[in-house]
C-alpha cells in the first residue's frame, strides 16, 4: 500500500506513521529528509531517533527521494518518508528557486520539477509498503513573503500530486486521523 498522512505541525503524522509501519509487520527503512541545520533541528531529529524501534533502519536523504526509495524499496520493507515537506525546502534551497522568489523574478525550478516528477512516477511502481509523512500549510493567510508564498503553492501542488498517486490519504488534527482517501 502506498499511503500519505498529512497534517499540521505537531499533530501527530509522524506518530501515525510509525503505528502503521510496526502494523505493517514488514521491515521498517525510515528515510528521512532532515538536515541538523542548526541545534535546534539537530534535537528535533534526535527525538524522532529516540522514538522509533532500534530495529528500524534509517537512510537519510534531502534531496535525490526517488533514486534513494529505488534503491531501499523491496516486497518485505516499509519505508517511512518523514517528511516531504522539509524536503520540499531542501529542493527550494539547493535550487534557484527560493533566491528567485526572494529577488522577485520569475520561477524557473528544474532541480524542484525533476525530482517531484520523478517521486510521483515513482510510488505506484515502488515494490513493498510506502508511507509518506507531509505537512498540509495551505489553511493559513496568503504569507507575506515571497519566499513563504513560494513554499506555500509548491507544498500545497506536491501534496495534490502525492495523494492522487496513493491509495490512501489521511489528514491527522489533534492526533486524530481522518481518512480523506
Amino acid at each position: 500500500m502506498k499511503q500519505l498522512i498529512l497534517g499540521g505541525a505537531r499533530s501527530g503524522k509522524s506518530r501515525l506513521a510509525e503505528q502503521r509501519a510496526v502494523a505493517s509487520t514488514r521491515r521498517v527503512v525510515y528515510v528521512a529528509t532532515a538536515e541538523a541545520g542548526d541545534a535546534e533541528m539537530a534535537r528535533r531529529i534526535a527525538d524522532h531517533r529516540q522514538r522509533r524501534p532500534a530495529a528500524w533502519a534509517c537512510a537519510e536523504e534531502p534531496l535525490h527521494l526517488a533514486a534513494r526509495l529505488c534503491q531501499l524499496a523491496a516486497a518485505d520493507t516499509c519505508l517511512i518518508v518523514d517528511c516531504l515537506t522539509l524536503w520540499l525546502s531542501n529542493l527550494l534551497y539547493a535550487g534557484q528557486a527560493a533566491r528567485q522568489a526572494e529577488a522577485g523574478a520569475a520561477i524557473d525550478c528544474p532541480l524542484l520539477q525533476g525530482e517531484s516528477a520523478e517521486l510521483i512516477a515513482l510510488i505506484p511502481q515502488l515494490p513493498g509498503e510506502l508511507i509518506l509523512v507531509s505537512n498540509e500549510v495551505g489553511w493559513g493567510i496568503v504569507p507575506m513573503h515571497p519566499v513563504s508564498r513560494l513554499f506555500t503553492d509548491e507544498q500545497g501542488r506536491l501534496n495534490q500530486r502525492v495523494a492522487a498517486v496513493c491509495e490512501q490519504v489521511t489528514l491527522v488534527a489533534a492526533g486524530l486521523p481522518w481518512r480523506l482517501k
